[in-house]
């Protein structure tokens, strides 16, 4: 390709590191000669990137948590704009954190209304807030979005939109040994009934949570009394975790992902289970990757309840129901976030657990696992977007 290609990346947070270091490696693959500038955290810079700003300095959410940050986001903001402008980089990717990341893109354009925008991770428009899309379009070219049924949302308000596929078909499937060791290194029988807890990552949705959780599994013990739980949480709720665990009747056993091989006795923990119940998100497709049957619940507060319940546009919120076009996976939301339902749902996924497999291998089929990896079709988007591919 000869001509030298210059990307300024921003990534404001660590899921969107991981997408980034995957785009950074499919285009230097596609076009060895490229010039790297931006922000993004240890993947990306593992890939060559030197960030700016340390990632810690933008993962921020809530209002609470930016009013004492602001100053420093809006210096961040200001440099990293100035930053661009002064580059002139052939395209310039925003990764996810659309808060700060568009508000980068929209003073870039100001300065250079033709700077090429490309932005990874499509709002999720198709579900409330449609009017997003037409907001994003006044500053960005084109969208990789991670879902099947994105795109068309995105170029109805005239931007270019590439489905890319999703990266957690990529995370390694543990060997079916692994599923053993797991029950065997933690004491539990090959035989008894594993359910993994997933409350959530986040402070408040597990504060929210865990009571309904602990009730409903309870319940399920009264059905199954040999059944063991595992409730796998972010290293900085472990303690959290297991002083609100105290309440349930029998106490999970909790796994931090800041504990060494974390990741691998995640997917092994995932891999074992018979079922999960898990708070809504992306928790649900790296279930459908484990091919773990689950039960979705969650609730937030009145406000946030009532505000999503006249703006959502969806009969389900499960992304294993929204991709595989069935509506295979229980979730109780909202007012339905009780446990005497949630009990019955995971009673019955343990007594006929493979109601569930069309849908799940459906949903990995349709985000193209085992074919061209997530971050090399995002890198080929990108350059053709540029023709340049």
């Amino acid at each position: 390709m000869g001509q030298r290609l210059k990307v300024f990346f921003i990534a404001g947070e660590s899921s969107g590191d991981r997408l980034g270091a995957s785009l950074i490696e499919g285009l230097k693959a596609l076009s060895p000669d490229l010039q790297l500038d931006g922000i993004g955290g240890p993947l990306m810079q593992g890939q060559g990137l030197t960030s700016r700003v340390a990632l810690s300095d933008l993962a921020v959410m809530g209002i609470a948590e930016v009013l004492p940050k602001l100053p420093k986001l809006l210096r961040h903001i200001r440099e990293t704009s100035e930053a661009i402008i002064a580059q002139q980089p052939d395209v310039l990717i925003t990764i996810d954190s659309p808060d700060f990341c568009l508000r980068v893109a929209r003073k870039v354009r100001a300065v250079r209304p033709n700077q090429r925008v490309v932005h990874y991770v499509a709002p999720s428009v198709w579900a409330w807030r449609p009017e997003r899309a037409a907001k994003m379009a006044k500053t960005v070219d084109q969208v990789l979005c991670l879902l099947p049924f994105e795109p068309p949302y995105m170029e109805a308000e005239g931007m270019r939109a590439d489905f890319v596929g999703h990266p957690v078909t990529t995370d390694p499937v543990p060997p079916y040994d692994h599923m053993f060791s797991f029950r065997e290194s933690h004491g539990l029988s090959e035989t008894s009934p594993l359910i993994l807890a997933l409350p959530g990552s986040r402070r408040g949705e597990v504060d929210r949570l865990m009571p309904v959780f602990g009730a409903a599994l309870d319940l399920v013990l009264k059905t199954f009394p040999d059944a063991r739980i595992v409730l796998p949480t972010v290293a900085h709720l472990k303690d959290h975790v297991g002083e609100l665990a105290k309440a349930w009747a029998v106490p999970p056993l909790i796994l931090s992902q800041g504990d060494k091989d974390a990741a691998a006795t995640k997917r092994a923990a995932f891999a074992a289970a018979d079922v999960a119940l898990a708070a809504s998100g992306t928790v649900s497709l790296e279930l459908a990757a484990a091919d773990t049957p689950m039960v979705i619940a969650y609730d937030m507060n009145w406000l946030s309840r009532w505000v999503i319940a006249r703006k959502l546009q969806i009969d389900t919120v499960t992304l294993v129901n929204l991709v595989s076009e069935t509506r295979d996976i229980p979730e109780f939301l909202g007012k339905d976030c009780q446990p005497v339902p949630i009990a019955e749902a995971l009673c019955s996924v343990l007594d006929d657990p493979s109601r569930q497999k069309h849908a799940m291998a459906l949903t990995m089929e349709r985000l193209w696992r085992g074919q061209t990896p997530p971050g090399m079709r995002a890198a080929q988007a990108v350059l053709n977007g540029l023709n340049r591919y």
